[in-house]
């Protein structure tokens, strides 16, 4: 404008979120449940991270863990039984632009979704993929899932059930190109927060499994280590998660793992070994990703796009 002296104009401030920029909804979970400590650490992540409200989204599927996007005050998208993955997958591919965490339970992912959840690790589109672990169905009152352990009692199974159950880790790190694939536990914050931090910064899915208590009815199955910490085992290295010596000193038990290395990552995993591990299990930063692939063409024009589609269309002309 004619006139206007430069010294008028303001500076533009740099935006900065703060946590209340991440809170939706008052969460609803009952009283002790982990799932408050998993929502917190997310939105701290994303304050930390600053990550923008709105080109961040959160997937879900069905279960308690999976009302998660209605207490972020992000997008949201609250799927079917089973289907959060390939949903996340499906935005993924048309918009690479924004953060992606994915929540899901044990029941969602590892009974109905257990397809989508192999194909989807294989996929290794960027995302960072929270299974929220209780051992057991709480939304729909206490049936036996695929995580429960032998002889619990369940609505289901009520003299206790007679499946192994399945090992979420050692499924994961028996399907190829996976990229990232952790452990943690609800009741441990620090551990937790650096976890899922180090999943969302990870390029590719970051396969991340929370043990997490039900107070209803599965508190005594993690309840021994939460009161014991030598029931955990803590896995350290320098490309791994770390705490700081002053919290991870608790952790009786520790060994350095590298994550590169499967082979030890699958020993680690097994469950029979007497304690839970937690750490960064195995990390493969170069794995193929899918979503690579699919941002193809997505800056096209739409006469390139109808040349193309015309292109494709004659090679089927008789």
């Amino acid at each position: 404008m004619y006139g206007l002296k430069k010294d008028w104009v303001l500076e533009k401030k740099p935006r900065v979120c703060v946590l209340e920029d991440y809170m939706g909804a008052e969460a609803r979970w009952c009283p002790g449940c982990g799932d408050h400590a998993v929502l917190n650490s997310v939105q701290r992540v994303a304050r930390d991270l600053q990550l923008a409200p709105e080109r961040t989204v959160v997937v879900s599927g069905i279960g308690c863990s999976s009302r998660f996007p209605h207490y972020m005050k992000t997008y949201g998208f609250h799927g079917l039984h089973g289907r959060a993955l390939p949903v996340a997958s499906g935005i993924r591919s048309r918009r690479p632009d924004l953060d992606i965490f994915v929540v899901t339970g044990d029941g969602d992912c590892c009974a109905i979704g257990t397809a989508h959840w192999i194909h989807a690790i294989r996929y290794n589109m960027n995302m960072t993929v929270l299974l929220l672990d209780n051992n057991i169905y709480g939304l729909t009152k206490a049936q036996t899932s695929p995580t429960t352990k032998m002889t619990e009692r369940s609505n289901t199974h009520p003299r206790g059930s007679f499946f192994v159950p399945i090992e979420p880790i050692s499924v994961v790190l028996g399907i190829p190109n996976a990229s990232f694939v952790a452990q943690t536990v609800d009741w441990n914050p620090p551990h937790l927060y650096e976890t899922i931090r180090a999943g969302h910064e990870h390029r590719g899915l970051s396969f991340i499994r929370i043990l997490q208590r039900c107070p209803h009815y599965t508190s005594h199955v993690f309840a021994e280590a939460q009161r014991d910490t030598s029931r955990i085992l803590y896995m350290r290295h320098p490309e791994g998660i770390n705490l700081p010596d002053a919290m991870s000193k608790i952790f009786k038990n520790q060994v350095e793992h590298d994550p590169s290395n499967i082979s030890e990552a699958r020993d680690l995993a097994r469950e029979d070994a007497g304690v839970l591990p937690i750490g960064l299990f195995y990390k493969k930063p170069d794995a193929l990703r899918y979503d690579e692939v699919t941002a193809e063409g997505l800056k096209m024009s739409a006469a390139e796009k109808i040349e193309a589609i015309n292109n494709a269309l004659d090679r089927f002309m008789v």
